[in-house]
């Protein structure tokens, strides 16, 4: 079966955030993420609700687009209590280990605190957290393009046997063996 359409690429992702003003300066200090544009509404375009919102749009490079919603009258944002903080978070991919060891100290200069690198197989990465509680990710890719294939090939007998059992698979065990 052929489906009926095509996407392109992600347009933007959105999340909240309690600052807009305080969001676009350090996701450009910190990250280097040019600030584009913004829409800023008092009635929601798709529901027609009054709900003053500031929705802010930055380049994170490479035609993504990471986008954040201040919403002053809704209740104070949180996080889903039932998921893991470890869980939801922003990954974003740079060039190298180099690099990455680079953003860490760079990171850490300004006072955040930041976990790894840790080794995941096929890239490394450092966790922080951007000031409105957002866990995010730096990754460089380190796998080989056999690694990759490997992976792609076990990917479909790894999901069954996720959906049959719900314990991980152990196909791809080599991922977690740290030369």
């Amino acid at each position: 079966m052929t489906h009926p359409f095509a996407l392109e690429r992600i347009h933007h992702v959105a999340y909240r955030c309690r600052d807009a003003k305080e969001t676009v300066k350090w996701y450009g200090r910190v990250l280097g993420m040019a600030y584009t544009n913004a829409f800023a509404e008092d009635r929601v375009p798709s529901t027609g609700e009054h709900d003053p919102y500031m929705h802010i749009f930055l380049d994170a490079g490479g035609g993504n687009v990471l986008a954040f919603f201040e919403l002053p009258h809704q209740p104070e944002m949180g996080r889903d209590a039932n998921t893991p903080a470890w869980v939801q978070h922003i990954a974003f991919e740079v060039a190298d280990v180099e690099t990455l060891m680079v953003a860490k100290a760079h990171i850490e200069a300004q006072g955040i605190e930041v976990v790894g690198p840790t080794y995941h197989g096929i890239f490394r990465s450092i966790y922080f957290h951007d000031p409105n509680g957002h866990r995010l990710e730096l990754a460089a890719n380190i796998g080989k393009p056999e690694h990759y294939e490997e992976l792609r090939r076990l990917a479909r007998a790894m999901l069954e046997e996720w959906d049959r059992t719900k314990s991980a698979p152990r196909q791809a065990e080599w991922l977690h063996k740290e030369p």
